[in-house]
């Protein structure tokens, strides 16, 4: 395994190759632990560069076992091979010329999954963002792109299933016992998009007619006897097909699109061309194993990665550090998707609750990094919800800026300029420039500049001149690398109310640019004055989270009950009750923490069982309203000096008087918010299942009793309801008879299915208090826990470390000393695994000062242990000095 030789490698030292590649010809011979691949690749050099200059060919982990210079083998003079790299000398100065690559490879030995590896007896493939280099020596960089041909020679019998990029050219019998397929990818593409798969699979099929009436195949394999799992996915995948032609004008362009799932995947799937690999939780699923959630993930991701063949594909990254063109884009257009397929109002509110509680203390703590970084040493250490979420959200404030129609000429513009090439950040922003003759260069700090910007706010009303005067001030604050920081472009959408809830239409605006509601604050400070208010406004700022930024706007609680009241943005609304939460659970922390009583503000309570009762408001909408700020939420917000049982006990608190006041309206919630008995996926099914749901979280507070929740459990005929049911007596009633016997019956009804027992382990792992450890630690020697894959990996340590504080941060830090052992453990076989769960101690500094002793003597623990990988080395170093 390779460790720590990880070099900084710097976006300013960005050179082109000196040497352009025209094509790709692989072979594989499979075998288990002696694969051959035979690569051969027909070069030239550049023009202009040195005639005398070696080609440089990455590799990891290779030997090489055969060179030839067109179909000569080469002489040992001409050229060094090592396990990390291959260079050649002596080469032409102009004309083109071919090498034959031969290496040997272990794909059952390669635990890091990453390049070919073979796991439950199929092989596959993980390239991005360098596995390629596993396989093969190879310039692997996202600018070197070439069509390939791939041939694959396998064991017929074991091997009855040979898949790769692009159209399949035919295949036949290859001696005794095998059997070959070729492939064909014309599309140039990256050595990151190549993908192979063999084995014996089951197949769900389809197909598409695009809108320029081409019939495209479509296909999807997954494990023999799951095939009637996929059938959510395969409509998913027509459905994403069919919107990317309407809202983008986006047409597939090969004559088979292909999806694997397989159940040991770091990621949770890879875009490669025509041949997406998926881990299968994001395929499988029927009403008795899959929740509400785990069917709109499936359809989320099954649109992003689609979403990949034109962004991220057809046009690709020049270099790693634009990672976020392709991600933050392709995240940008699965959302709106998404919001087009459910509800726009709470697609938006889970994106911002899930960019607030992962993103934001990336942003704030010593991993920080641009949307677009200036330097890294690990790769997949940057694939983070800063490129994805964050980059997403800059998308979004384009489309703001610029309005609809222009945004989408912009794409256009994009698509048609730069299709098939390997593209810049400055690319993609020069396309609408030119569009829109707009100058976004102070935009494009959102790309340079680390953190989450704060925007303070302050309003005063003139009665006699009919005025608002609206001051905003921004600061970005200092993160690694970055002490000083310009005032950025924020696009904030805002609105003005008057006391019956009516808005105010300005007659006109000074002082700030303010078009198609939308307020631009391009200063440190500026002061909009807004003429021809009646009477004193109530504002909403920031509507529909316009710009990803913290504000601070001191807001009676009035004002904010009259926008949870009659705000027509739905996000805005969700906005207020969470604005009035978060004073109550902050208090109440602090109370908890004193020994002192938890009293909650009656407004909060009225304002919030109002909305629960309210039958004008989708469902879904009022349980993403009951859903209060979660424990890391607070914790944000509190800045510092953090105890995690103090944070617990204080929410507990307030949760239990809100259930104590509206028992009642959760009563008849859950008895009047039922679906029918036939289990449907859609959107208005699942919104009331969310709500009746919430409503039986909080009667198992206003009740005190397992009875309800016990109930639920026995009489559930779906996935969503039977988990949450069992997540309620193993969280509130951990130690009844009731909770075991649940735990004991779910492990027993699904423990043939993987995925399933995943979501046992996961209950278990979130269980609050300082037992749950214990519990984890023994989970860990369960015959159903497998260490080598990451799935379960995740449901069980990176539950525990990600979403259990009071858990994972015992005082006594024997979480955080846990977690050191584990690390080290994983990273003997999985860096990439490793080095994401470590991510977990990111907000350390936070924390009051015993555990945060705890913390740091846990991290260099790990910091001062031989052999680390260069995935976790790089993680602990930075998150110790940031």
């Amino acid at each position: 395994m390779r460790t720590d030789i990880g070099q900084v490698i710097n976006l300013a030292d960005y050179q082109p190759t000196d040497f352009v590649l025209e094509r790709v010809d692989l072979t594989f011979e499979l075998d288990p632990t002696e694969t051959k691949v035979e690569s051969r690749l027909i070069f030239h050099r550049r023009e202009g560069v040195d005639g005398t200059a070696p080609l440089l060919l990455d590799g990891d982990e290779l030997a090489l076992s055969g060179l030839l210079f067109d179909q000569v083998e080469m002489p040992p003079e001409q050229y060094t091979a090592t396990p990390e790299s291959l260079t050649i000398r002596n080469l032409p100065p102009s004309e083109p010329f071919e090498l034959t690559i031969t290496t040997i490879i272990n794909p059952e030995a390669n635990t890091q999954l990453m390049g070919l590896y073979r796991t439950g007896g199929i092989y596959c493939t993980q390239c991005e963002a360098e596995g390629f280099r596993r396989i093969t020596y190879f310039p692997d960089r996202p600018d070197v792109l070439a069509p390939f041909t791939v041939n694959i020679i396998a064991d017929k019998a074991a091997n009855p299933l040979l898949l790769s990029n692009g159209n399949f050219l035919g295949g036949a019998g290859y001696g005794e016992g095998k059997h070959f397929a070729a492939w064909f990818d014309p599309h140039p593409k990256p050595s990151y998009l190549f993908a192979l798969v063999a084995g014996d699979l089951g197949v769900i099929e389809d197909s598409f007619t695009t809108m320029n009436g081409r019939e495209v195949a479509l296909k999807i394999y997954v494990e023999h006897g799951k095939e009637p799992r996929a059938a959510y996915a395969m409509d998913a995948l027509k459905r994403s097909m069919k919107w990317d032609e309407e809202v983008f004008g986006r047409e597939y362009d090969l004559d088979i699109f292909m999806i694997v799932a397989v159940s040991d995947f770091n990621m949770g799937a890879m875009e490669n061309k025509g041949l997406n690999v998926f881990n299968d939780k994001y395929v499988l699923a029927d009403p008795e194993t899959a929740t509400d959630a785990d069917y709109a993930n499936i359809e989320a991701i099954i649109a992003h990665e689609y979403f990949h063949n034109w962004t991220g594909n057809r046009i690709t990254c020049r270099d790693w550090f634009q990672l976020c063109l392709k991600e933050g884009l392709t995240v940008y257009r699965d959302h709106e998707f998404s919001a087009d397929q459910r509800s726009r109002p709470v697609k938006r509110i889970a994106e911002v609750r899930h960019l607030k509680s992962e993103q934001f203390p990336e942003d704030g703590g010593p991993l920080a990094h641009p949307v677009r970084p200036t330097k890294y040493r690990e790769i997949n250490n940057f694939y983070t919800t800063t490129v994805y979420e964050k980059g997403s959200e800059v998308t979004r404030m384009i489309a703001t800026l610029l309005g609809k129609e222009t945004f989408k000429k912009g794409m256009d513009l994009y698509f048609d300029r730069h299709d098939g090439q390997a593209v810049t950040i400055e690319d993609f922003i020069k396309c609408f420039e030119d569009i829109s003759g707009r100058d976004l260069a102070k935009f494009s700090l959102w790309y340079h500049q680390a953190g989450t910007p704060l925007v303070t706010a302050s309003g005063t009303y003139d009665a006699g001149a009919k005025t608002f005067s609206l001051s905003l001030e921004q600061m970005i604050p200092a993160t690694p690398g970055q002490t000083e920081k310009l005032p950025m472009h924020i696009p904030l959408s805002l609105a003005l109310f008057a006391e019956d809830g009516a808005a105010f239409a300005p007659t006109s605006v000074d002082g700030a640019e303010y078009s198609g509601s939308v307020l631009h604050l391009t200063d440190r400070a500026q002061t909009a004055v807004f003429h021809g208010i009646a009477s004193r406004p109530v504002v909403s700022i920031n509507r529909s989270f316009s710009a990803p930024i913290n504000l601070h706007f001191d807001q009676m609680p009035a004002d904010l009950a009259l926008l949870a009241r009659h705000e027509s943005d739905h996000f805005a609304r969700w906005q207020a009750f969470t604005d009035l939460a978060l004073p109550n659970l902050l208090t109440a922390a602090r109370d908890a923490r004193e020994d002192r009583p938890v009293v909650v503000e009656q407004t909060f309570v009225d304002t919030l069982l109002a909305a629960a009762a309210d039958e004008s408001l989708e469902p879904a909408f009022r349980a993403q309203a009951l859903a209060l700020p979660s424990e890391s939420d607070i914790a944000r917000e509190l800045g510092g000096n953090n105890d995690p049982d103090a944070i617990h006990a204080g929410r507990q608190a307030v949760i239990t008087q809100i259930a104590d006041a509206g028992k009642d309206v959760f009563s008849s919630l859950y008895e009047s918010m039922t679906t029918p008995s036939s289990f449907t996926a859609d959107a208005a099914s699942a919104g009331r299942r969310a709500l009746r749901n919430a409503a039986l979280t909080y009667l198992s507070y206003a009740e005190n009793s397992p009875t309800r929740a016990k109930n639920a459990f026995n009489a559930a005929n779906n996935m969503t309801d039977l988990l949450h049911a069992l997540t309620i007596l193993a969280h509130r009633f951990p130690d009844s008879e009731d909770a075991s016997e649940a735990l004991s019956t779910f492990r027993e009804r699904f423990a043939e299915n993987p995925l399933v027992v995943d979501k046992w382990f996961s209950v278990q792992a979130a269980i609050p208090g300082t037992g749950t450890l214990d519990r984890v630690q023994n989970l860990m020697a369960h015959p159903l826990f497998k260490r080598t894959n990451p799935n379960r990996v995740r449901a069980l340590v990176g539950t525990f470390v990600f979403t259990n504080p009071t858990g994972f941060g015992r005082a006594d830090g024997e979480g955080y000393r846990f977690l050191a052992r584990e690390i080290l453990d994983i990273d003997r076989r999985n860096p990439q695994l490793a080095a994401r769960i470590l991510t977990s101690m990111r907000s350390w500094r936070s924390l009051e000062p015993i555990r945060a002793d705890h913390a740091r003597s846990a991290l260099l623990g790990i910091e001062r242990t031989q052999g680390l990988s260069t995935d976790v080395r790089d993680i602990v170093e930075r998150t110790l000095k940031g």
